[in-house]
Protein backbone atom coordinates (compact mmCIF):
# COMPACT_ATOMS: atom_id res chain seq x y z
CA UNK A 1 0.00 0.00 0.00
CA UNK A 2 3.04 2.33 0.58
CA UNK A 3 4.69 1.60 -2.36
CA UNK A 4 1.47 2.40 -4.88
CA UNK A 5 1.21 5.95 -2.09
CA UNK A 6 4.77 6.32 -3.16
CA UNK A 7 4.39 5.76 -6.55
CA UNK A 8 0.81 7.76 -7.28
CA UNK A 9 1.47 10.29 -5.01
CA UNK A 10 4.96 11.07 -2.86
CA UNK A 11 7.46 10.70 -5.79
CA UNK A 12 5.73 13.13 -8.59
CA UNK A 13 4.59 15.96 -6.06
CA UNK A 14 8.03 15.73 -4.59
CA UNK A 15 10.16 15.67 -8.36
CA UNK A 16 7.59 18.29 -9.48
CA UNK A 17 8.52 20.47 -6.18
CA UNK A 18 12.26 19.68 -7.23
CA UNK A 19 11.70 20.72 -10.61
CA UNK A 20 10.27 23.98 -9.76
CA UNK A 21 12.34 24.62 -7.48
CA UNK A 22 15.33 24.29 -9.84
CA UNK A 23 13.60 26.48 -12.78
CA UNK A 24 12.36 29.22 -10.53
CA UNK A 25 14.50 32.24 -10.80
CA UNK A 26 16.65 32.39 -7.30
CA UNK A 27 15.68 28.96 -6.50
CA UNK A 28 13.60 29.76 -3.86
CA UNK A 29 11.33 27.17 -1.90
CA UNK A 30 8.64 29.11 -1.38
CA UNK A 31 8.07 30.35 -4.62
CA UNK A 32 8.45 26.61 -5.50
CA UNK A 33 5.74 25.51 -3.29
CA UNK A 34 3.56 27.99 -3.81
CA UNK A 35 3.35 27.32 -7.71
CA UNK A 36 3.23 23.84 -6.59
CA UNK A 37 -0.31 24.50 -5.14
CA UNK A 38 -1.09 25.96 -8.22
CA UNK A 39 -0.65 22.72 -9.91
CA UNK A 40 -2.54 20.97 -7.72
CA UNK A 41 -5.43 23.68 -7.57
CA UNK A 42 -5.39 23.31 -11.35
CA UNK A 43 -5.74 19.52 -11.73
CA UNK A 44 -8.77 19.21 -8.67
CA UNK A 45 -10.19 22.61 -10.67
CA UNK A 46 -12.79 20.48 -12.40
CA UNK A 47 -13.74 18.82 -9.16
CA UNK A 48 -13.55 21.76 -7.19
CA UNK A 49 -16.19 23.69 -9.77
CA UNK A 50 -18.54 20.77 -9.54
CA UNK A 51 -18.55 20.89 -5.98
CA UNK A 52 -19.14 24.73 -5.92
CA UNK A 53 -21.66 24.42 -7.99
CA UNK A 54 -23.39 21.71 -5.85
CA UNK A 55 -22.75 23.54 -2.42
CA UNK A 56 -24.33 27.06 -3.88
CA UNK A 57 -27.58 24.81 -5.29
CA UNK A 58 -27.83 23.60 -2.33
CA UNK A 59 -27.81 27.22 -0.54
CA UNK A 60 -30.25 28.33 -3.08
CA UNK A 61 -32.72 25.32 -2.22
CA UNK A 62 -32.33 25.80 1.30
CA UNK A 63 -35.76 27.68 2.35
CA UNK A 64 -37.44 24.67 0.00
CA UNK A 65 -35.46 22.69 2.41
CA UNK A 66 -36.61 23.96 5.71
CA UNK A 67 -40.08 23.96 4.41
CA UNK A 68 -39.63 20.60 3.40
CA UNK A 69 -39.07 19.47 7.06
CA UNK A 70 -41.31 21.88 8.88
CA UNK A 71 -44.46 20.18 6.86
CA UNK A 72 -43.81 16.86 7.11
CA UNK A 73 -41.97 16.88 10.79
CA UNK A 74 -43.94 14.10 11.85
CA UNK A 75 -44.06 12.04 8.76
CA UNK A 76 -40.06 11.23 8.34
CA UNK A 77 -40.74 8.77 5.60
CA UNK A 78 -42.35 10.92 3.37
CA UNK A 79 -40.02 13.57 4.48
CA UNK A 80 -36.81 11.50 3.05
CA UNK A 81 -38.92 10.72 -0.01
CA UNK A 82 -39.75 14.32 -1.03
CA UNK A 83 -36.04 15.51 -0.47
CA UNK A 84 -35.06 13.20 -2.27
CA UNK A 85 -37.14 14.19 -5.30
CA UNK A 86 -36.15 17.71 -4.47
CA UNK A 87 -32.16 16.88 -4.78
CA UNK A 88 -33.49 15.48 -7.79
CA UNK A 89 -35.19 18.09 -9.51
CA UNK A 90 -32.78 20.45 -8.88
CA UNK A 91 -30.17 18.26 -9.90
CA UNK A 92 -28.18 18.42 -6.99
CA UNK A 93 -25.99 16.04 -4.83
CA UNK A 94 -25.71 16.92 -0.97
CA UNK A 95 -22.50 14.44 -1.23
CA UNK A 96 -20.59 15.88 -3.75
CA UNK A 97 -18.74 18.85 -1.89
CA UNK A 98 -17.32 16.36 0.08
CA UNK A 99 -15.10 14.74 -2.86
CA UNK A 100 -12.34 17.11 -2.86
CA UNK A 101 -11.78 17.48 0.32
CA UNK A 102 -11.44 13.49 0.22
CA UNK A 103 -8.69 14.24 -2.52
CA UNK A 104 -7.22 16.83 -0.70
CA UNK A 105 -6.27 14.24 2.32
CA UNK A 106 -3.78 12.31 0.99
CA UNK A 107 -2.17 14.78 -0.79
CA UNK A 108 -1.84 16.71 2.05
CA UNK A 109 0.05 13.59 3.92
CA UNK A 110 2.12 13.29 0.46
CA UNK A 111 3.22 17.11 1.32
CA UNK A 112 3.80 16.17 4.40
CA UNK A 113 6.14 13.94 4.13
CA UNK A 114 7.98 15.75 1.45
CA UNK A 115 8.44 18.69 3.37
CA UNK A 116 9.57 16.58 6.40
CA UNK A 117 11.95 13.96 4.45
CA UNK A 118 12.60 16.39 0.95
CA UNK A 119 13.40 19.89 2.08
CA UNK A 120 15.92 18.20 5.24
CA UNK A 121 18.00 15.43 3.81
CA UNK A 122 21.40 16.48 2.81
CA UNK A 123 21.59 14.78 -0.75
CA UNK A 124 18.35 14.83 -3.25
CA UNK A 125 17.68 11.64 -4.93
CA UNK A 126 15.32 9.20 -6.28
CA UNK A 127 14.38 12.40 -9.24
CA UNK A 128 13.10 11.56 -12.74
CA UNK A 129 15.05 11.84 -15.53
CA UNK A 130 13.84 14.88 -16.79
CA UNK A 131 13.91 16.71 -13.57
CA UNK A 132 17.33 18.70 -12.94
CA UNK A 133 19.48 18.27 -9.93
CA UNK A 134 19.75 21.29 -7.68
CA UNK A 135 22.24 18.97 -5.75
CA UNK A 136 20.18 20.51 -2.54
CA UNK A 137 17.09 22.20 -1.41
CA UNK A 138 17.64 25.52 0.68
CA UNK A 139 14.20 25.69 2.88
CA UNK A 140 14.67 29.32 3.38
CA UNK A 141 11.56 31.24 1.89
CA UNK A 142 13.06 34.72 0.88
CA UNK A 143 16.14 34.34 2.84
CA UNK A 144 13.88 34.72 6.05
CA UNK A 145 11.62 31.68 6.83
CA UNK A 146 13.01 28.55 7.23
CA UNK A 147 9.66 26.13 5.86
CA UNK A 148 11.51 23.04 6.97
CA UNK A 149 10.75 23.76 10.58
CA UNK A 150 7.16 25.06 12.16
CA UNK A 151 6.49 28.46 12.28
CA UNK A 152 3.52 30.10 13.66
CA UNK A 153 3.47 33.41 11.80
CA UNK A 154 2.44 30.63 8.74
CA UNK A 155 0.20 28.91 11.41
CA UNK A 156 -1.71 32.28 12.05
CA UNK A 157 -2.29 33.03 8.23
CA UNK A 158 -3.60 29.66 7.78
CA UNK A 159 -6.03 30.01 10.32
CA UNK A 160 -7.00 33.21 8.99
CA UNK A 161 -7.44 32.02 5.69
CA UNK A 162 -9.33 28.75 6.78
CA UNK A 163 -11.84 31.26 8.98
CA UNK A 164 -12.24 33.26 5.67
CA UNK A 165 -13.13 30.35 3.97
CA UNK A 166 -15.58 29.06 6.43
CA UNK A 167 -17.59 31.69 6.69
CA UNK A 168 -18.19 31.92 2.91
CA UNK A 169 -19.52 28.53 2.95
CA UNK A 170 -21.45 28.76 6.62
CA UNK A 171 -24.89 27.66 6.55
CA UNK A 172 -27.59 30.19 6.87
CA UNK A 173 -30.37 29.89 9.80
CA UNK A 174 -33.58 29.20 8.47
CA UNK A 175 -36.06 31.75 7.30
CA UNK A 176 -37.51 33.98 10.56
CA UNK A 177 -40.75 32.44 9.99
CA UNK A 178 -40.01 28.63 10.02
CA UNK A 179 -37.49 29.09 12.66
CA UNK A 180 -39.93 28.66 15.54
CA UNK A 181 -41.41 25.39 14.05
CA UNK A 182 -40.70 21.73 15.14
CA UNK A 183 -39.48 20.55 11.64
CA UNK A 184 -36.59 23.37 11.72
CA UNK A 185 -35.20 22.53 14.78
CA UNK A 186 -32.70 20.56 13.46
CA UNK A 187 -31.90 23.17 10.76
CA UNK A 188 -31.33 25.55 13.60
CA UNK A 189 -29.08 23.16 15.33
CA UNK A 190 -26.87 22.58 12.57
CA UNK A 191 -26.73 26.05 11.68
CA UNK A 192 -25.67 26.68 14.90
CA UNK A 193 -23.04 23.95 14.98
CA UNK A 194 -21.97 25.20 11.49
CA UNK A 195 -21.19 28.40 13.04
CA UNK A 196 -19.18 27.15 15.67
CA UNK A 197 -17.10 25.22 12.96
CA UNK A 198 -16.02 28.41 11.47
CA UNK A 199 -14.33 29.32 14.58
CA UNK A 200 -13.19 25.93 15.93
CA UNK A 201 -11.21 24.95 12.68
CA UNK A 202 -9.49 28.04 12.26
CA UNK A 203 -8.36 27.47 16.13
CA UNK A 204 -7.70 23.95 14.83
CA UNK A 205 -5.39 25.15 11.89
CA UNK A 206 -3.09 27.28 14.09
CA UNK A 207 -2.39 24.40 17.06
CA UNK A 208 -1.55 21.61 14.74
CA UNK A 209 -0.22 23.79 12.07
CA UNK A 210 2.04 25.51 14.64
CA UNK A 211 4.06 21.77 14.83
CA UNK A 212 4.02 21.22 11.40
CA UNK A 213 7.02 22.02 8.35
CA UNK A 214 6.28 25.57 7.27
CA UNK A 215 6.09 24.24 4.31
CA UNK A 216 3.41 22.54 4.49
CA UNK A 217 1.60 25.20 6.47
CA UNK A 218 2.48 27.59 3.11
CA UNK A 219 0.97 25.12 1.33
CA UNK A 220 -2.07 25.04 3.03
CA UNK A 221 -2.42 28.67 3.41
CA UNK A 222 -2.06 29.66 0.03
CA UNK A 223 -4.13 26.55 -1.35
CA UNK A 224 -6.83 28.29 1.19
CA UNK A 225 -6.58 31.51 -0.79
CA UNK A 226 -7.29 29.97 -3.83
CA UNK A 227 -10.16 28.21 -2.78
CA UNK A 228 -11.52 31.75 -1.50
CA UNK A 229 -11.22 33.17 -4.66
CA UNK A 230 -12.88 30.19 -6.56
CA UNK A 231 -15.61 30.64 -4.01
CA UNK A 232 -16.16 34.09 -4.79
CA UNK A 233 -16.12 33.61 -8.47
CA UNK A 234 -18.47 30.79 -7.76
CA UNK A 235 -21.07 32.43 -5.89
CA UNK A 236 -21.22 35.54 -7.66
CA UNK A 237 -24.63 36.26 -9.15
CA UNK A 238 -24.35 36.74 -13.11
CA UNK A 239 -23.98 40.49 -14.17
CA UNK A 240 -27.75 41.85 -15.04
CA UNK A 241 -29.30 38.25 -12.62
CA UNK A 242 -32.72 39.88 -10.64
CA UNK A 243 -31.76 39.26 -7.00
CA UNK A 244 -35.91 38.40 -6.60
CA UNK A 245 -36.91 35.91 -3.85
CA UNK A 246 -38.82 32.92 -6.39
CA UNK A 247 -41.78 31.29 -4.95
CA UNK A 248 -40.97 27.85 -3.48
CA UNK A 249 -42.49 24.89 -5.59
CA UNK A 250 -42.38 21.62 -3.69
CA UNK A 251 -43.00 18.32 -4.36
CA UNK A 252 -46.22 17.28 -5.44
CA UNK A 253 -47.66 14.58 -2.96
CA UNK A 254 -47.24 17.16 -0.45
CA UNK A 255 -50.77 18.62 0.71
Amino acid sequence: MMELFDTVLYQPIYNLLVFLYAVVPGQDIGVAIILLTIVIKLVLYPLSLKSLKSQRALAEIQPKVDELKAKLKDKKDEMAKAMMELYSKEKVSPFSSCLPLLLQLPIFFALYRVMRDGLRQAEITGLYSWVPNPGHIDPMFFGVIDLATPNIFLAILAGLAQFWQARMMSAKQPPKDLRKKTGAKDENILSTMNKQMVYFMPIITVVIGATLPGGLILYWFFSNLLTVGQQYISFRKPKGEKIEQKKTELPSQLP
